[in-house]
């Protein structure tokens, strides 16, 4: 039987125009990943964070989510400040990081041209998201870093948008036929352009982070 937390295989044929990037990447760095990426982190997560895709020279190339790009300069070490990780990042897959009651995965597993999935590619790779979630049973919480990643979730929920807008910093809460009740958290994405434009910085990250963590651990 399939493990639905598996994702898809790394030479997964589904979406054309990825394919032929991977095979483009495969020939120029023929040392790198280049394949779908798996998520990270244990099945019992109560939090599951959701990113865009692999970036190209970070997933793609180590096969690790954020793992090696810029974005993972300020998410492995929060995670780490939050007792969501244990261990030293290296940002290599190898570095023996270990998530703790946390998970990292991407609405569109393989690495896109100029990091933009098609509206088709998101769709094909719903189904992979919808597994992983349905699979996490310990799940409470869910972390979207930026508005694709938010729909992406509210579209693989089965959940109406309109009454859920992305905004860095909300707080939703519903139930769907997929899982039991969660609460959903927006943060910007910690891209490199948010960071270095000011839409996003550690401490508003740090806050958003913290607010998920809340609502998936209430304390007494």
């Amino acid at each position: 039987m399939t493990d639905p937390l598996a994702g898809p295989g790394s030479g997964c044929p589904l979406c054309p125009r990825l394919v032929e990037f991977r095979q483009e990447n495969r020939a120029k760095f023929p040392d790198w990943h280049n394949g779908a990426v798996p998520a990270f982190g244990p099945a019992n997560a109560s939090l599951l964070i959701v990113g865009l895709a692999p970036g190209l020279r970070g997933a793609n190339r180590t096969g690790r989510p954020f793992t090696g790009d810029y974005a993972g300069e300020l998410l492995y070490p929060s995670l780490l400040k939050f007792g969501l990780a244990k261990g030293t990042f290296r940002a290599e897959a190898d570095d023996g990081l270990q998530l703790i009651g946390c998970r990292i995965t991407n609405a569109v597993r393989c690495v896109p041209p100029e990091n933009k999935p098609t509206p088709a590619e998101q769709k094909t790779c719903r189904s992979f998201l919808a597994a992983e979630i349905a699979a996490l049973t310990s799940l409470k919480g869910i972390l979207a870093l930026g508005a694709i990643a938010h729909n992406a979730v509210l579209s693989t929920l089965g959940v109406r948008k309109a009454p859920y807008p992305f905004k860095h910093g909300a707080v939703y809460s519903f139930e769907s036929e997929l899982t039991k009740p969660l609460t959903l958290t927006d943060s910007y994405h910690c891209s490199r352009y948010n960071l270095n434009t000011g839409v996003l910085n550690e401490a508003m990250f740090h806050q958003a982070l913290q607010t998920a963590v809340m609502v998936t651990r209430p304390t007494s």
